[in-house]
């Protein structure tokens, strides 16, 4: 009989335990079904009919994704944009997985202020990425920005042009503005990745004479994969579904010339500055194209990485 009640014991505190659980994710999940599923799951019916202003009409399958890839503007709007959107994943990957990499490295190893360097490179990740954009379309300015005004100053003023007036750089500042503004996120996540490397691997490795650059690429390196991973993956996202810098950087309209438009700002247009009776229909179209988009690159980067991992351990 004691053992018997002891497993009925154990089974009612393991179902109260669950339950109790669910109580506690149950208000994220709500938020999660209201303002997340919820709307793609609209979006995709939205997709799914013809419009005329806010009234649906019959249902079209798929005739709103075919106009997107076969009229114009959006058959050159799309590539133009969807490889703007690529740039600036791979330019904030390099920018964080260098400069990120070595920031937390150098930070990791320095023990004197180190909670001030931080906090400095954290903060303009807290802000805004709208205000950071009108920020730096203020100081990029060719009448009154301080950039070109230092570039004169320091006698480089062949190099001081409308950075976001010319098509060849505008998207380069793009790039440049949305891994500065984010780089406080790996240095955050690699420092705590470095931290929990036990000091006694390095210290044997120290003692076998290994390098420091040795001791990085052998010991360091491999076991930040996580990291590393869980970087790419949320950068990925993060440049695929980039709307607010391109926004205050470019506009609406991903000036000059198109040259730093993406995928964002193009369902934006669709969606709100098109002027198109059907412009419900074709916007979701675009919006689910990218969510399937993005969702499945990142569960392949996810099965890479935890690949990798498992190959590591």
């Amino acid at each position: 009989m004691s053992v018997t009640t002891t497993r009925r014991s154990r089974h009612i505190g393991i179902t109260l335990s669950k339950r109790a659980g669910l109580v506690f994710v149950l208000p994220a999940l709500i938020l999660f079904a209201i303002f997340i599923l919820y709307p793609l799951v609209t979006a995709l019916s939205y997709s799914l009919f013809d419009w005329t202003g806010i009234a649906r009409g019959d249902f079209s399958a798929l005739a709103n994704y075919v106009t997107i890839f076969t009229t114009a503007p959006y058959q050159d709007a799309i590539p133009n944009a969807f490889l703007h959107n690529v740039l600036l994943f791979v330019g904030a990957m390099v920018f964080q997985n260098t400069v990120g990499l070595g920031l937390a490295v150098l930070l990791h190893r320095v023990r004197r202020f180190k909670r001030f360097f931080q906090t400095v490179y954290t903060l303009p990740y807290l802000v805004s990425p709208l205000v950071v954009g009108y920020l730096w379309s203020l100081m990029l300015s060719p009448l009154f920005g301080p950039v070109n005004a230092i570039l004169k100053g320091v006698g480089l003023g062949e190099l001081a042009q409308p950075w976001l007036g010319n098509p060849t750089t505008a998207i380069w500042v793009v790039v440049f503005v949305t891994a500065w503004q984010w780089v406080g996120f790996p240095v955050l996540l690699y420092g705590a990745a470095l931290g929990g490397i036990p000091e006694e691997i390095e210290e044997a490795a120290s003692l076998d004479g290994a390098s420091n650059w040795q001791r990085f690429r052998s010991i360091t390196a491999p076991l930040l994969i996580p990291a590393i991973g869980t970087v790419s993956v949320l950068t990925f996202i993060g440049a695929m579904e980039a709307f607010a810098i391109p926004y205050a950087l470019g506009g609406s309209a991903g000036n000059p010339a198109g040259a730093t438009d993406v995928l964002s700002l193009l369902f934006y247009r669709t969606a709100f500055e098109s002027g198109s009776s059907n412009a419900i229909g074709t916007s979701s179209a675009i919006a689910t194209l990218l969510f399937v988009f993005i969702l499945g690159v990142a569960l392949l980067m996810t099965g890479l990485m935890r690949r990798a991992e498992r190959n590591l351990y």
